[in-house]
C-alpha cells in the first residue's frame, strides 16, 4: 500500500472527519463563550464590584517613565513590567463557564442514553403460571 493511499484511507475515515467537525464547532463555540464572558458577564460583575472592565486591572511592577500614561496598553508599549491580572480573571471566568456548559451537555447526553437504554434492558415478564407448573412437573419426572 502506497503512502498516499494509506493517508487517503486515514483522512476519510469517519473518526477523522468527526474530529475535524468537532474542532471547528468547538472553535465557534469558544468564540460564543468569549463574547458571553467579555460582553455580558464581566461587565455585570464589574458593575457589581465597582469596575466596568476587568481587562484593565493591573499592578505596575516597575517605575513608570515620565510622559507615559498610566494605562495598561501604554505601559506595555513602554516596556514597563505589569502584572495584568484582570485579563487572567476574564479568562478564568471564561473557562469556568465553558466547563459548566460542557458538563451540562454531557450530563444531558448521558441522561438521554440511560433513558434510551432502559426500555431495552427491562426484565422479561414472568412466564404464565401454567408454564411454571409444567416445568416443575417435567423437572420432577426427570429426577425419578
Amino acid at each position: 500500500m502506497s503512502f498516499f493511499s494509506e493517508f487517503r484511507e486515514f483522512a476519510v475515515k469517519g473518526n477523522v472527519v468527526d474530529l475535524a467537525v468537532g474542532v471547528i464547532i468547538g472553535g465557534a463555540f469558544g468564540k460564543i463563550v468569549d463574547s458571553l464572558v467579555g460582553d455580558v458577564i464581566m461587565p455585570l460583575v464589574g458593575l457589581v464590584f465597582g469596575r466596568l472592565d476587568f481587562s484593565n486591572l493591573y499592578v505596575v511592577l516597575g517605575t513608570i517613565p515620565a510622559g507615559v500614561a498610566n494605562t495598561l496598553a501604554d505601559l506595555k508599549k513602554a516596556g514597563v513590567p505589569v502584572l495584568a491580572y484582570g485579563n487572567f480573571l476574564t479568562i478564568v471566568v471564561n473557562f469556568l463557564i465553558l466547563a459548566f456548559v460542557i458538563f451540562m451537555m454531557v450530563k444531558q447526553i448521558n441522561r438521554l442514553r440511560r433513558e434510551k437504554a432502559e426500555p431495552a434492558a427491562a426484565a422479561p415478564a414472568a412466564p404464565p403460571e401454567d408454564i411454571v407448573l409444567l416445568r416443575e412437573i417435567r423437572d420432577s419426572l426427570a429426577r425419578h
